[in-house]
């Protein structure tokens, strides 16, 4: 099956860090690929001065929707991802599962990302993936309204 992923830093070697998230999808996960730029942003949902690194990578792998889940999980956990509060807030790396090509809805795993048309930080690197069509209005690539 085929995913994009959304990948996001605002701590420490920020593009480093995506890359070796990158890395362990490669070997962890299934083929990577497209990799779309780096983009800046704010953060959204909570106060830091510190700036994100977002990027998102398209991959093809043989597992199933939950267990891609928990490799990510385990990916971010292993790069230094905390989860110590309930809402937004630094990190080191943050991977999340933004569109596949089954809508899905079990527990914590939504597909597509319930809040990704909203989101700029999303937006502009699925523009620089070839393979990306917006699920919601079918669209080869979503334009910003600038």
């Amino acid at each position: 099956m085929k995913y994009i992923l959304g990948l996001g830093s605002n701590l420490g070697e920020k593009e480093l860090l995506i890359l070796q998230a990158v890395s362990m999808i490669k070997e962890r996960i299934g083929d990577v690929q497209e990799i779309s730029s780096m983009y800046k942003s704010a953060p959204i949902g909570f106060e830091s001065e510190n700036e994100f690194l977002n990027c998102c990578i398209s991959i093809e792998t043989v597992l199933s929707p939950l267990i891609l889940l928990k490799e990510i999980k385990k990916i971010e956990g292993e790069l230094g991802r905390s989860y110590t509060t309930t809402g937004y807030e630094d990190r080191l790396i943050d991977i999340d599962i933004i569109l596949g090509e089954k809508k899905i809805s079990q527990g914590k795993l939504k597909i597509p990302h319930p809040r990704y048309a909203s989101r700029e930080f999303v937006l502009l690197p699925l523009n620089d993936l070839s393979e990306f069509i917006d699920p919601l209005t079918f669209l080869k690539s979503y334009q910003l309204n600038a």
